[in-house]
């Protein structure tokens, strides 16, 4: 008997098959692009320290989704100067409400300064010890642990808000800030433009606090348009933004479980404040908290925290 001839297949599924496999080796190809751009740019940025909380009783562990905590200091370093940490922004993330909050405390409120024994301004803690001593003194002032930090360069802020295709924001005043002017609502804003609109503050009604108001804005904005898909076309300007602006104690396993057990925390963000009333002392400007309002606080964030 003869053998019975083997059917050929039909052209058109050998394209196709052809294709799926010019695909899968594409995606692969990008995957491996993108992993070592991303891995690359988080070596750079990854900056560790001898800090560690005594807050905490156990170690925290971001693949069980514990709740965790991110001073994010804003530093205009100058050439000569490492500069002071006028942006001083407390984030708390809880992945099983999927919230985050964002207090802002203000550079000029009086406290202990941890490791120097003097009450002075809280951004001075920055300027006398680094991240270390700004961490400690923000954790004594908050009476939570403050797991990690991040650094932000914000001369060069303005790269990671062009690099993420700009962001939108809404101006509670119409003003005009170096070479931009701002209306009053919905502004979509480029690096250039953010920067302005966080450093105004004299034309301010509610003076450095409505500054944190737009800092907290602007930094929301990078946040949401950070995790677009749409920004996946331009990681390359992203992580190379973030890698020459940004240093932080976060390894690449760490931020690695974080995209992947607390991304959904991302979409709620509540906005905190801390008030306090303005007073000179030895002829210095201070904002004086009070106990009930730093109680207050300590209650929330302690709170979100779950602990």
């Amino acid at each position: 008997m003869r053998s019975q001839p083997k059917k050929k297949k039909p052209l058109w599924l050998k394209i196709t098959g052809s294709i799926v496999l010019l695909i899968v080796i594409a995606v692969g190809i990008y995957g491996f692009m993108v992993y070592r751009s991303v891995s690359g740019a988080v070596e750079t940025m990854h900056q560790p320290i001898k800090y560690k909380t005594e807050k905490r009783e156990q170690e925290l562990t971001l693949t069980e989704k514990e709740p965790f905590s991110v001073l994010m200091l804003g530093v205009d370093e100058r050439s000569g100067d490492k500069g002071r940490s006028d942006t001083i922004i407390v984030i708390t993330v809880n992945p099983n409400d999927q919230s985050m909050k964002m207090l802002s405390i203000p550079r000029d409120t009086r406290t202990e300064i941890v490791g120097k024994g003097i009450d002075d301004k809280i951004n001075h803690a920055y300027a006398f010890g680094n991240e270390e001593m700004a961490m400690a003194t923000v954790e004594n002032f908050l009476d939570i642990p403050i797991d990690y930090y991040i650094k932000v360069n914000m001369e060069g802020f303005k790269d990671i808000v062009d690099a993420v295709g700009g962001i939108t924001v809404n101006s509670s005043l119409a003003f005009a800030q170096g070479n931009s002017s701002f209306t009053e609502g919905t502004n979509t804003l480029n690096g250039d433009e953010a920067l302005s609109y966080v450093r105004m503050r004299k034309e301010d009604p509610n003076g450095d606090f409505g500054r944190q108001d737009r800092q907290r804005q602007v930094i929301q904005g990078v946040i949401k348009n950070g995790m677009s898909i749409n920004t996946l076309t331009n990681y390359d300007d992203i992580l190379d933004a973030l890698g020459k602006n940004v240093r932080t104690n976060l390894s690449f396993n760490e931020m690695r479980d974080i995209q992947k057990n607390y991304k959904n925390a991302v979409g709620k963000i509540d906005q905190l404040t801390i008030s306090g009333n303005g007073q000179r002392i030895n002829d210095i400007w201070y904002l004086i908290v009070s106990n009930e309002e730093q109680l207050k606080v300590q209650e929330e964030l302690k709170s979100h925290l779950d602990i």
